[in-house]
């Protein structure tokens, strides 16, 4: 790549980075993951950079990146998910963890599936359109409607929402 070309996915990332830990965050619940995974996907996004810059809409493509690197943390290592009361002791204070209140829906997500999860992270964490979550996600937009309606029936029964006090 080119100085210039450089130069500017520098600054590209630099302004995204923050969003797409965020989304990454919302997808794994963990934000060691989600820096692994965010990172990956800016890795990702530099080697393809001079296609995803001509498509002219990079975020979306670097959200849908964001999701399937998320999706690969599972195909290659099968990860467990031990669920616990207690989020895991940090070394240094991680914001998004000072509200009981993010720390429930945070755990209440854990409990849905992946695909569910990238539905109502990106249409209600995000903010996306349901056409946008269909794009992102490659599947119609009835299939956003549907899994955001079973998940969030599982969400409203979820205990964690209902002991944080977010019902």
């Amino acid at each position: 790549m080119s100085e210039q070309s450089d130069e500017e996915f520098r600054e590209y990332m630099g302004g995204r980075w923050t969003v797409m830990v965020r989304l990454a965050y919302g997808l794994t619940g963990d934000q060691g993951y989600a820096e692994d995974v965010a990172q990956a996907a800016f890795a990702r996004a530099y080697a393809s950079w001079a296609r995803i810059r001509r498509v002219g809409n990079p975020d979306a493509y670097v959200r849908r990146i964001v999701i399937n690197e998320n999706r690969k943390r599972f195909r290659k290592h099968r990860v467990t998910e031990h669920l616990s009361g207690m989020p895991p002791e940090q070394a240094a204070k991680d914001a998004t963890m000072e509200y009981d209140e993010r720390s429930a829906l945070i755990a209440a997500l854990r409990a849905l599936g992946p695909r569910q999860r990238a539905v109502i992270v990106l249409r209600y964490w995000v903010g996306l359109t349901e056409a946008e979550t269909a794009a992102t996600l490659g599947c119609a937009v009835g299939t956003v409607k549907s899994q955001a309606s079973r998940a969030l029936a599982i969400l409203r029964k979820s205990a964690e929402l209902v002991e944080g006090g977010l019902q």
